[in-house]
């Protein structure tokens, strides 16, 4: 069979991926000891939703670590969007701001205001003399004021943190991620600790941004049941090993990778923990 090139590859100006996550063989540790992930492999589309799933202790958080740079792979190889995560690689640094990243703790300021702390999401786009003294361009402010408005904070604007509910600080700490501009959402549970009726606003909300700014979103949960019910495909880690990959079409529980428990096997794994 004859092949005939009719494109010059020259005029290919960049190379195309639904893939926008990918994870080969990757271990890691944290005292090159003993591994805290094994083996991982990890496929994730673009604009979509992907959840970790897995009891405390599993590994659930260090791969949010491990997408954003914050941990380094012992083994194995990661690309975000065509980058390995390395905070000391200039052009991982470049992209970093592309990475909106929540971890459990939130991570806000406690004593400043609402708009405050979602303004701290525009400092990578500011100079440097900006960025030190928090200078925000109008244009910011009323940007910020606007997400503020999408997650439902408006009129809130002013108050201190310490002030919220703990719904509302999810609130803030999403919209500082979204004033990023990010193509990739990473979310450390996001919703423990909420009462089912806030756990489903905020994953509503999450949503609802995700489709409106065509973003990638990584989540962790200990719920496998809101897991389901919001992504596309959710992974099940288990002693630092993807133990399972499944997701929802239709009223069926597809197995992307297969693995050895029933559907109620599946659905009975973290009901425990859920209803703590």
């Amino acid at each position: 069979m004859v092949i005939t090139q009719t494109t010059n590859p020259s005029s290919f100006s960049i190379i195309s991926t639904k893939k926008i996550i990918q994870m080969n063989e990757v271990w890691t540790s944290y005292d090159s000891k003993s591994y805290v992930l094994k083996g991982i492999n990890l496929s994730i589309d673009k604009g979509t939703i992907y959840s970790i799933v897995g009891q405390s202790g599993s590994g659930k958080s260090t791969l949010l670590k491990l997408m954003n740079g914050l941990m380094t792979r012992s083994k194995g190889t990661i690309k975000i969007d065509y980058q390995t995560p390395n905070m000391n690689d200039k052009k991982f640094k470049s992209m970093m701001h592309k990475i909106g990243y929540i971890p459990q703790s939130l991570g806000l300021i406690k004593n400043i205001s609402v708009l405050e702390n979602t303004l701290i999401g525009a400092l990578p786009r500011l100079g440097k003399i900006q960025s030190l003294f928090k200078m925000f361009p109008e244009k910011e402010i009323q940007e910020a004021k606007k997400i503020l408005k999408l997650v439902g904070l408006l009129g809130k604007e002013k108050r201190k943190i310490y002030m919220l509910s703990g719904g509302e600080k999810r609130r803030v700490a999403i919209a500082r991620a979204l004033m990023q501009k990010p193509t990739i959402l990473l979310a450390d549970e996001i919703v423990s600790e909420l009462d089912h009726v806030t756990a489903r606003e905020i994953m509503n909300l999450i949503v609802d941004a995700q489709k409106r700014m065509n973003l990638t979103a990584i989540m962790v949960h200990h719920d496998m049941q809101l897991a389901l019910e919001y992504s596309n495909r959710v992974a099940v880690i288990k002693a630092g090993e993807k133990i399972l990959e499944i997701g929802v079409e239709g009223d069926k529980i597809v197995d992307f990778q297969t693995g050895d428990l029933t559907t109620q096997e599946i659905m009975e794994m973290y009901t425990g923990e859920s209803k703590k």
